[in-house]
């Protein structure tokens, strides 16, 4: 085994996740000292198997990450959760020859699933998807010659709606919101529609990235705004919200890459980019479900920043956002802003206000904290750098499924 550079690259991730050496201690069962001969050198002779990988576990990347330089594999993911499967089974299911619901009904079963992903009822969306995207094939194969166009984009929106939900869940889903976002692209494309050509693209953009390609998915996000960009302004703020959110998936593909100043550059005039967007449209609007406008906007600027791993930087921007305006956002972009602030406040060793603002999330919306990885994660995080964690942040860790 090549134990060369595990010491560097041990501090080198511990500084990145906002770790002190005290804080990565903790986590692995040992004392500060013990930290500092590891990353000085003086215990990396013959170390022991269990240890690398319990700090590979700690610092959130593979262990072959602290054996070498070498970029790491892409993961495979775990397996899709139970609450998963019956939507993904309607992805596969054969066509069932019925006469399919009217596109009035299935607008209005669309309309509640919508809903309720932005109150981030995901329980509800296991329940209410597969009828629907069965309601949906099955109405663009029965819809006549002069009707495809509205059949395609109807279906477009679906698989669009069916992609998010997947990607809630993270690497587990991975590949099957890809393929609900092939399809979604595909039947927008049937339908002529530039609104839902443009949504469908950033679904795929999205899912590039979770594949680990997201050069790739930065340019497919850019060739689709100035491809659709007439289009869309056309089309009014309906238009807007979708060309902005094309930019703001643009911004977040870019800094989901190792962070450097061209990098970091590119994310920012994408943001940019869509804030002018958000100008032109004037104000904060929830088209097609968007939540585009100044607000989102924000949002994602902070966003971009934490996946940059640039905590000061995200609390500076977040001094931007007006509380009023913060407070009319639905349930999921509120739930998912605390889980952002959490993680600043983590990278920026600031623990108390970390567990805070996850038991905001929580209170705020229960599904999208317990019930999404990545989350579950950060409270694991969170609790294990805290020497004495509150009852309120134990209480979390306890619905999260982990041992307080």
């Amino acid at each position: 085994m090549d134990t060369s550079g595990i010491g560097r690259r041990i501090a080198y991730w511990r500084d990145r996740r906002g770790l002190t050496q005290t804080d990565f201690g903790l986590l692995m069962g040992q004392t500060k000292r013990w930290v500092q001969d590891i990353e000085g050198g003086k215990r990396q002779q013959d170390p022991r198997l269990s240890v690398l990988m319990r700090a590979a576990s700690v610092l959130r990347i593979p262990l072959e990450q602290l054996l070498t330089d070498t970029p790491p594999t892409p993961s495979s993911g775990s397996a899709p959760p139970a609450d998963a499967l019956g939507v993904i089974d309607a992805l596969y299911g054969p066509d069932v020859d019925v006469d399919p619901p009217t596109l009035a009904v299935l607008r209005r079963r669309l309309t509640y699933c919508c809903d309720a992903f932005q109150a981030c009822h995901y329980g509800t969306l296991a329940r209410e998807l597969p009828a629907l995207i069965t309601g949906a094939r099955q109405a663009a194969h029965a819809a006549a010659v002069g009707a495809q166009s509205e059949a395609q984009a109807f279906l477009s929106r679906v698989y669009q709606l069916v992609t998010s939900y997947l990607h809630k869940y993270g690497e587990a889903t991975a590949i099957q919101a890809a393929l609900a976002a092939d399809r979604a692209l595909a039947a927008a494309e049937r339908s002529g529609d530039p609104v839902q050509m443009g949504a469908a693209a950033r679904r795929v953009a999205k899912s590039l990235v979770y594949q680990q390609r997201p050069q790739t998915a930065v340019e497919f996000a850019t060739t689709a705004a100035r491809r659709l960009s007439g289009g869309l302004v056309e089309r009014g703020p309906l238009g807007l919200s979708t060309l902005g959110m094309l930019y703001l998936s643009a911004a977040l593909a870019a800094s989901s890459q190792h962070r450097c100043t061209g990098r970091v550059r590119a994310a920012t005039d994408y943001v940019d980019e869509a804030a002018d967007v958000a100008d032109q449209q004037g104000g904060d609007r929830d088209e097609d479900w968007t939540q585009f406008g100044p607000t989102n906007v924000v949002l994602h600027r902070v966003d971009m920043l934490i996946r940059f791993e640039d905590g000061w930087s995200a609390l500076e921007a977040a001094d931007d956002l007006d509380p009023e305006a913060l407070a009319g956002m639905s349930r999921e972009r509120q739930a998912g802003h605390h889980v952002t602030m959490a993680r600043a406040s983590l990278l920026t060793r600031r623990k108390d206000e970390a567990a805070k603002e996850l038991v905001a999330a929580d209170w705020l919306a229960p599904e999208e904290v317990r019930g999404r990885p990545d989350t579950v994660n950060l409270v694991k995080d969170v609790l294990g750098v805290t020497a004495n964690p509150g009852p309120q942040l134990r209480a979390l860790a306890v619905r999260c499924g982990l041992q307080a």
